[in-house]
This record gives C-alpha cells, sequence and structure tokens, in this order.
C-alpha cells in the first residue's frame, strides 16, 4: 500500500479553531488561553525542562566528562599498512585511493605497528616516534607537514 492510495477515514480531519471571532463562537475573548499566567502571553511557552521551579532533573543528574575544544583529531595509519600500499611516494591522497582512509580524512598520523621493508617517502601530519624510525631504518623518508590548529583555537586567539 502506497501513502497515496490511504483512504481517508470519515471523522478523521477537523477544521481548525478560528479564534477571537466573538463569544458566539465559543473561542472569543481569551481565544482559550485561559486568565493570565505564563502561557496566556504572546510567546509564553514552557521552556524544556522546566519543572515549575523545582530542581530540574537534568541539574539532579551527575555530569561527567569534558568536551575540549581545541582537540585535534587524528586519522592513523600503521607502518604495516603502508607495506601494502605500492609506489615510492606515499601521503593522503594514495591512502585514499587505496581504501585505507576515508576521503573525509584530513589530519593523518603514522604509527609504528608492523615493519616496513622497502624505501618509501611518507608525508604526513605527524609521525610516532618508531613509525619514524622504522621509515628511515628501511631507507625511506618521513616528511612531517604542517598541521592546522582547529576553528575553535583560531577564533580564540583572535
Amino acid at each position: 500500500m502506497k501513502l497515496h492510495a490511504l483512504p481517508t477515514i470519515a471523522g478523521s480531519t477537523h477544521s481548525h479553531k478560528r479564534l477571537g471571532c466573538g463569544r458566539g463562537s465559543g473561542h472569543g475573548k481569551t481565544s482559550g488561553r485561559g486568565h493570565k499566567g505564563m502561557k496566556a502571553r504572546s510567546g509564553g511557552s514552557v521552556r524544556t525542562g522546566f519543572e515549575g521551579g523545582q530542581m530540574p532533573l537534568y541539574r539532579k543528574l551527575p555530569h561527567r566528562g569534558f568536551n575540549n575544544v581545541n582537540r585535534v583529531d587524528f586519522d592513523v595509519v600503521n607502518v604495516s599498512t603502508i607495506e601494502k600500499v605500492g609506489g615510492e611516494a606515499v601521503d593522503r591522497d594514495v591512502l585514499v585511493k587505496a581504501g585505507l582512509l576515508r576521503a573525509t580524512a584530513t589530519l593523518v598520523k603514522i604509527l609504528g605497528t608492523g615493519e616496513l621493508t622497502r624505501a618509501v617517502t611518507v608525508t604526513a601530519h605527524k609521525f610516532s616516534a618508531t613509525a619514524k624510525a622504522k621509515i628511515e631504518k628501511a631507507g625511506g623518508k618521513a616528511v612531517e607537514l604542517k598541521t592546522t590548529p582547529p576553528p575553535a583555537a583560531e577564533e580564540a586567539a583572535k
């Protein structure tokens, strides 16, 4: 069954309330809002989580953890993964084409898990000490790119 094929059931559609059309309509004077109070005012509504002045639940429950606005997230690649990729030079684009990194990956860090048997020039934003040592031991080169600070840190500096 498709949505356009559903029949309309008798009594399921209602005409909208016509407010402020005099006493005879049943929705005159206060237009169904009652007398005074927050919900009677224009633009007046109770905010989410409000419990009538009682200590709200979100303030009673413990809050744990911390989100660092200056955190820099790296997508990590191991030396063993670089071994599988062919070619003399390995950078972010090569890793994305090989399907080892997502296309959305911006900052890449090379970690030292695994072994490297051939000379490769690896270009990344960061290297662990062991990864750098393994690449250079195999006769390759580790080229470190400049990491840009996250947008939150840039705004704080201004």
